[in-house]
């Protein structure tokens, strides 16, 4: 075969190679891509992701699917993910819970940074402190007062084990030198319903979807666990400004993949879900919960992990924090 005729033979036989098996799987197939959420439906983590979810949907031309798999430390909705296959049909709505299990679990069923491939940051949000809104304490300093005065009395509720509020709920108690007991609850509703109904004391929750719940028959906002006063809620002091010294908690959620997916399909997931962030009604609803968009790429997603993993460990050694 002379020159000439090779080079027509290849030109040839190029269409057959993009569309051959191994070409398709750098690409997302029609298929729904499933995220798999850590946390119960109707929290701040899930109303975000369902957000971004239907806008990347529109991106992809597919439909994705959302399930909820709550847990201790997102130990069942991670490893659901690290098992599944790395084809980007599979996704783990992640967060700075999964930095906070690598310290807080003596043992996990997968490796948090070798395991799971970060595609893009989504949202970041405050938490706050709140109380039930007939509770005689009408700032964080009664709250603790009272707490100081009937050590083991006073009840603090979070989300599940593991998670960032639980997490910010045990680091305060730490700061603020009170014995309390924290209780962990199934979800943002559950907390909210046990908060209403006086079933405990106090709670520690992200701010968004406290908002509709700040009155007279829902719960009071003390004090917002961030470095700075929330621009929603100007007049409410953080915690560290009520007496809590040392004292600084916030969250943060992303996407990541199965280990081992092609790069082109996370570059095509991390498109759409920039793109989705970036669209009118993403950023609308974002507003709404109070959540501040991040995005950025794979690799800013993979040193922010990184860094929470060391910052998180800290507190929880610095805190004295047991493992589970």
């Amino acid at each position: 075969m002379n020159r000439r005729t090779l080079i027509a033979a290849l030109a040839a036989s190029l269409p057959a190679l993009a569309t051959s098996p191994r070409a398709l799987a750098d690409t997302l197939s029609a298929r729904p891509v499933r995220i798999v959420v850590p946390f119960g439906a109707g929290g701040i983590a899930d109303l975000t992701v369902r957000a971004v979810a239907q806008a990347m949907g529109e991106q992809l031309k597919t439909q994705i699917v959302i399930e909820n798999k709550p847990g201790a430390g997102g130990i069942a909705a991670g490893e659901t993910v690290a098992r599944a296959a790395p084809d980007g049909h599979t996704l783990l709505l992640m967060s700075n819970g999964n930095a906070v299990s690598v310290n807080l679990f003596k043992s996990l069923p997968f490796d948090t940074v070798r395991d799971f491939a970060p595609i893009c940051g989504l949202g970041s949000f405050g938490l706050g402190i709140v109380v039930p809104a007939n509770s005689p304490h009408r700032t964080l300093a009664e709250l603790l007062a009272h707490a100081r005065a009937n050590p083991g009395k006073l009840n603090l509720g979070t989300i599940n084990i593991g998670s960032t509020q639980n997490l910010a709920g045990e680091l305060f108690r730490t700061r603020a030198g009170i014995n309390a007991q924290i209780i962990p609850f199934n979800g943002t509703p559950a907390l909210l319903t046990a908060l209403r109904g006086g079933h405990v004391d106090a709670g520690v929750e992200i701010l968004g979807p406290l908002k509709s719940q700040l009155n007279p028959g829902g719960v009071r906002l003390l004090a917002v666990t961030s470095r700075r006063r929330a621009a929603e809620f100007p007049d409410v002091p953080t915690a560290a400004e009520a007496g809590v010294a040392d004292y600084e908690a916030s969250s943060w959620n992303a996407l990541a993949a199965p280990a081992r997916t092609p790069q082109p399909i996370i570059a095509q997931l991390n498109q759409a879900a920039r793109a989705a962030l970036d669209s009118p009604d993403v950023r609308k609803r974002f507003a709404e919960l109070g959540v501040e968009s991040i995005g950025g790429t794979p690799q800013a997603l993979a040193e922010l992990l990184s860094g929470e993993i060391r910052r998180w460990g800290d507190v929880i050694e610095r805190a004295g924090i047991p493992k589970q």
